[in-house]
């Protein structure tokens, strides 16, 4: 935004880039808060630019997790790094959450529009289903070691439409398209990264446990504390507030004004008082959880405990 950001070269590679990045200091989230009220009051380019730059480590990160589909980690981590931007931009601080964990979905979508645009199986016009499966099914059948060449078995194919929500006639199509167009043996492009071949990539993506069984954990644990939280409110604000803020199309401020009988601007402040509400039992959720957590903590410090 304000000066050019690092990139990756054929030259300088992953781990120059990686090392180049890490110079960059983390924010607190008091100075995060502040930079960010700075950019979106002021147009301030130069805290715009501080906020790119010390989210670069989480772009990086993301992008690892997509490595094995066979493009130019370079240019993974390049789109993530535009995601980055388009969320810095769109960034509202008084909302009350860190940057990274809005930039994180900006981040994904991003490369994953670019792997979409990429490969020449799923065209543009794909369908929200074959997203899914495209990004899932491979994960989907390394759980019940269903990675060989070929057609699943019924069984299988039926636990994996089950898991992500699909047909199974989905499952069956995406696992044959995905098949045929690349051989786990074919080598990959890459760009100064000393070539390799898919199964390299493959095994890469998925093998620390450790860490999908932490993310996992946390998805639930944010996903109990929505729920959680969502009780303090009424039907009404509870609808509204699915529509408006947790559905990947939200429905309209008109199409809720005609399902309640009142006007948009009632509707936006329903949504805003519920946003509000759930906001506030969250952090409470979170503060109780922390005063449970401290003497645990304290026991276990102890020496011989």
């Amino acid at each position: 935004m304000a000066a050019a950001l690092p990139m990756i070269s054929a030259e300088s590679g992953l781990s120059r880039y990686l090392a180049e990045i890490r110079r960059f200091p983390m924010l607190e989230p008091q100075e995060e808060y502040m930079l960010a009220k700075s950019w979106r009051e002021h147009g301030d380019r130069d805290a715009a630019h501080r906020l790119v730059t010390s989210h670069l480590r989480l772009v990086a990160k993301i992008a690892m997790g997509y490595r094995g589909y066979g493009l130019p980690i370079g240019e993974v981590i390049s789109e993530g790094n535009v995601g980055l931007m388009q969320a810095v931009k769109r960034f509202e601080p008084e909302k009350g959450f860190r940057l990274a964990t809005y930039a994180m979905w900006w981040i994904r979508a991003s490369i994953q529009e670019y792997i979409l645009r990429s490969w020449s199986l799923v065209k543009m016009g794909t369908t929200a289903n074959q997203k899914k499966l495209f990004f899932n099914l491979r994960k989907a059948k390394s759980q019940i070691s269903a990675l060989e060449d070929g057609d699943l078995r019924p069984d299988q194919v039926t636990h994996i439409a089950t898991r992500l929500g699909v047909t199974e006639q989905d499952v069956v199509d995406m696992n044959r398209r995905m098949s045929g167009d690349a051989s786990l043996n074919a080598p990959l492009r890459t760009e100064g990264e000393g070539g390799g071949e898919w199964q390299d990539w493959l095994v890469d993506d998925s093998a620390s446990q450790e860490n999908i069984l932490v993310e996992q954990e946390e998805s639930d644990n944010r996903l109990a504390a929505l729920r959680s939280a969502m009780s303090v409110l009424n039907d009404r604000e509870r609808r509204i507030f699915q529509a408006r803020r947790l559905l990947d199309d939200p429905v309209t401020l008109e199409e809720l004004s005609e399902e309640f009988s009142i006007s948009r601007e009632r509707v936006r402040q329903i949504e805003v008082r519920a946003f509000e509400k759930v906001q506030a039992a969250v952090k409470a959720g979170m503060e109780q959880r922390e005063a449970i957590a401290a003497p645990l903590k304290q026991i276990e410090a102890r020496p011989g405990a």
